[in-house]
C-alpha cells in the first residue's frame, strides 16, 4: 500500500522570494539531477492562511522505500548544497505520512 508523505516548510517572514528562487535554481534541479524526482508528486506555496509556507507532497511504496529514498537524497552532494542554502530560510519543517482513504481518487 503507498505511503504518502506531506512535507511542510515553514519560511521566515521577508524570505519567501528567497527561498523560491534557491528551490527553483537549486532544489528542484538537485532532485531532478540525482533523480529523485519521481516520487514527487507535487509543490504547493500558501496562499491565505497558511502563507509563508512550501509544501511537498510525495508518494512512496512503503516506509522502507520511503526511508531509502530520503537516505540516498541526503547522502547526494546536490540536495546537500540545496539543504545548505534552504535551511537559514526555513523556521520549521513538519511531517505528515498517510495512508490512502479506501474510497475516492487517489494519486
Amino acid at each position: 500500500m503507498a505511503i504518502y508523505e506531506l512535507r511542510t516548510y515553514d519560511v521566515i517572514v521577508g524570505k519567501m522570494a528567497e527561498a523560491i528562487k534557491v528551490y527553483q535554481e537549486f532544489g528542484y534541479p538537485a532532485f531532478q539531477a540525482g533523480g529523485f524526482d519521481n516520487k514527487l508528486k507535487a509543490y504547493f506555496i500558501g496562499d491565505i492562511g497558511a502563507i509563508n509556507q512550501l509544501i511537498h507532497l510525495w508518494c512512496f511504496d512503503d516506509d522502507n522505500d520511503r526511508r531509502d529514498f530520503w537516505t540516498r537524497c541526503y547522502a547526494d552532494p546536490g540536495f546537500q548544497d540545496f539543504a545548505a542554502r534552504i535551511r537559514p530560510l526555513l523556521r520549521k519543517q513538519s511531517n505528515k505520512l498517510m495512508l490512502a482513504a479506501p474510497f475516492g481518487p487517489t494519486l
